[in-house]
This record gives structure tokens, C-alpha cells and sequence, in this order.
């Protein structure tokens, strides 16, 4: 980055960067997997010389879909090493915020090893925020037939030990692409740079100037009414071929509206089932309080979009200076700005029944339950966990009742 247009200095770009002796800008990352072949891929890939290579951190043998496997077994071998690597990331740091997490909770690795590290960050590191960004099972797109336990097991966890978890699926995101980018058959690459928007966008803050900057901990004191309802959904736009672009005028009322738009959630779910409880709108690039003032208000006066009667206002508003950046010769065009928006929304419950239901189907007949046992699990932790989760759709449901004042309400 030109140094006239460096924005904050040197420290906007040192939240996620550290300079070594030598000059040298390295990521404050980890990698971890418990099989090699997707770590190797950044070992040898582009950027190998942008980490460190005790940064990318892999076991010999992958956790073969089994959430028991990557919890217990082999995930446990692994899990010090990262954890010391995270330690001396950490110690590196002058104010450690909290920390960003990556995984997808179907598979074994994602959800076994992943809850694994939740759950030691949580002892190690109390008070921190943690982020999840949590790749669920699609609907119809499916890559394992156990995914239903692993992502019941998980939740489990990501109950207990994050603070905001962002829920992302494969299915909405290769819609979102097919419709709105023309991409006949969308690759991982497509979704990643997609989801990629989203992160940049909640970061920006943190690494940009702007007129109403968001901290991290300020997402979860204006997100997370109760503990357990941490759950977002979350949409990007305008997400816009360069094609389209040219003849579009794409104004803040416009994004702001494609935010809202139940097609363009990245997670399958529709908003217009349940109400919102509290949306974080993250604008950056030319935009000015004035319009998105304008742009909230219409927002309110639409039916489709409800908010639960106790919260009346439900908008925190964020608007960075840094125009979003593409990747060249992507597929998203360059735009002038751009917003991301953070909600929580009683809606995403439908998300976790759906889950149930296939739990349910597969567990009454106790099928593939012997593979998780082997592997040092105990049968009661399934029920466990599915309790734990019908807790938590009952808990969605509670909170998008109206509110009853009740006559006796002095006697409290």
C-alpha cells in the first residue's frame, strides 16, 4: 500500500499483521488440519512465503468425518502443538482483542477439532471474544451422511464457547453466485472470495478509519440479547459481474435494501419466518451518515422486515472510508461502496430444526453411532447435545413472543 494512502499509519495494518526483524509483514494466523493435503496447498501455493511455516500446522490422518475423532483421538494429539503456536502469536501481541475462527462443522476436523480448540481457548484465554465463522451442512447439498451428528455435537460447543458465531452455508452462497454473478457452476474459490467480502467488511474497522468505526466487542453488546442467541445471519452486497456494475447506479437506499433481501442471506434461511432482534449494517467505501439515516428509516417502514417489540430500535451502523477491494480478474466488479450486514434474527432457528429432524431420523435407528463410540465417545453425549439444542430452538421461539405486560408487573 502507497505510503499516502496508508490510513491510521502503521497501526491500522499491525491488527492483523506482524513485522519481523527483517522487515517482513507476517499474518497472525494459524492453519490446522489433521490430514496434509489442504495445508500443502498453501505450503506450496502463491503466498507460501507469507507465513510461517510453523503457522500451518497438520496431523498425518484426518478425522474420517467423525466428530468423536477429531475431539478425543487424533485431534487431541494435535491440539497442544496449536495451542502453543497461538500462545506465542498471542504473547506477540500489544492488546490482544480476541480471536477469528474458521471451520465447518459437517465434517470431523471442523467440528471435532475445532470445539476442541473453542473449548481450550475458552480455559486459556477467558475473557477474550471469539468469533466463529461456521460453515453449516446445506439443506440439499450434502458431502457426508453423518454431517447431522457432527453439527449437533458442535453446537453442543459453539453454545458454550463463542460469543458471536456467524452461520454460513454452501448451498445459498452457490445461489447467490449463480443468480447475481452468472457463474454457471461455482467453485470453492467463487464461495471463498465471496465469504472473504463479509470478513473484510466486519474487519475494516479494525483496520481502517471511518466515521462510526465498530469494535469487535462492540458486535456482541449490540447483537446478543442472552448468552445462548448468538447465531447470525449475515448478507453482502451489492454482489454485482463487472457487466451489470457498468449499468447500475447502485446507490446506499439500493445496497441497503439487497441486505435485507431474504435471497441474498448466506445461510439457507428466510428472514420473513421470524423477526430480527438486533441487525449490525457495515457500510464502507462513499457513503454518508445522512443517507444511511435515510436508508434505516425506509427500512423501518417496510412490513417484510419485523423486529421482535422489545427492541425497538435493533440498528447499530458502522461506515468505514476504505472502499471494498476485489480480487483482480475475480468475478465481483469494483464498486464505489458496498454494505455487509450482521443479523440476528429469530428466523435462523429454522436452520437448527432442520438439523434436528435429520439428527432425529438417524439416531432413533442409532445408526453410525458405533463409530463415535469406538473412538472414545460415551451415547449419552448425543443426547446431550440434541437436548441441548431443542433447548436452544425453544429459547428462539421464546424470544420472538410479544411481549405480554402483565398486570402484577410491580411485584417483580
Amino acid at each position: 500500500m502507497p505510503a499516502d494512502k496508508q490510513v491510521q499509519g502503521d497501526d491500522a495494518f499491525s491488527t492483523f499483521f506482524s513485522e519481523t526483524g527483517a522487515g517482513k509483514h507476517v499474518p497472525r494466523c494459524v492453519f490446522v488440519d489433521l490430514e496434509p493435503t489442504v495445508v500443502d496447498e498453501v505450503r506450496t501455493g502463491t503466498y507460501r512465503h507469507l507465513f510461517h511455516p510453523e503457522q500451518l500446522i497438520t496431523g498425518k490422518e484426518d478425522a474420517a468425518n467423525n466428530f468423536a475423532r477429531g475431539h478425543y483421538t487424533v485431534g487431541k494429539d494435535i491440539v497442544d502443538s496449536c495451542l502453543d503456536r497461538i500462545r506465542k502469536l498471542a504473547d506477540n501481541c500489544t492488546g490482544l482483542q480476541g480471536f477469528l475462527m474458521f471451520n465447518a462443522v459437517g465434517g470431523g476436523t471442523g467440528s471435532g477439532l475445532g470445539c476442541l480448540m473453542l473449548e481450550r481457548l475458552s480455559v486459556d484465554y477467558g475473557k477474550k471474544s471469539k468469533l466463529n465463522f461456521c460453515c453449516w451442512p446445506s439443506p440439499r447439498v450434502s458431502t457426508a451422511v453423518v454431517e447431522p451428528y457432527n453439527s449437533v455435537l458442535s453446537t453442543h460447543s459453539l453454545l458454550e464457547h463463542t460469543d458471536v458465531a456467524v452461520m454460513l452455508d454452501n448451498e445459498a452462497i452457490y445461489d447467490i453466485c449463480k443468480r447475481n454473478l452468472d457463474i454457471g457452476r461455482p467453485t470453492y474459490t467463487n464461495l471463498n472470495r465471496l465469504i472473504a467480502q463479509v470478513i473484510s467488511s466486519l474487519t475494516a474497522s479494525l483496520r481502517f478509519d471511518g466515521a462510526l468505526n465498530v469494535d469487535v466487542t462492540e458486535f456482541q453488546t449490540n447483537l446478543v440479547p442472552y448468552p445462548r442467541i448468538h447465531f447470525m445471519l449475515s448478507s453482502y452486497a451489492p454482489v454485482i459481474s463487472a457487466e451489470k456494475a457498468y449499468h447500475e447506479q447502485l446507490s446506499v437506499a439500493e445496497i441497503t435494501n439487497s441486505a435485507f433481501e431474504p435471497a441474498n442471506m448466506m445461510a439457507k434461511c428466510d428472514p420473513r419466518h421470524g423477526k430480527y432482534m438486533a441487525s449490525c449494517i457495515l457500510y464502507r467505501g462513499d457513503v454518508v451518515p445522512k443517507d444511511v439515516n435515510a436508508a434505516v428509516a425506509a427500512i423501518k417502514t417496510k412490513r417484510t422486515i419485523q423486529f421482535v417489540d422489545w427492541c425497538p430500535t435493533g440498528f447499530k451502523v458502522g461506515i468505514n472510508y476504505q472502499p471494498p477491494t476485489v480480487v483482480p480478474g475475480g468475478d465481483l466488479a469494483k464498486v464505489m461502496r458496498a454494505v455487509c450486514m450482521i443479523s440476528n434474527s429469530t428466523a435462523i432457528a429454522e436452520v437448527f430444526s432442520r438439523m434436528d429432524h435429520k439428527f432425529d431420523l438417524m439416531y432413533a435407528k442409532r445408526a453410525f453411532v458405533h463409530w463415535y463410540v469406538g473412538e472414545g465417545m460415551e451415547e449419552g453425549e448425543f443426547s446431550e447435545a440434541r437436548e441441548d439444542l431443542a433447548a436452544l430452538e425453544k429459547d428462539y421461539e421464546e424470544v420472538g413472543l410479544d411481549t405480554t405486560y402483565n398486570e402484577d408487573a410491580e411485584n417483580y
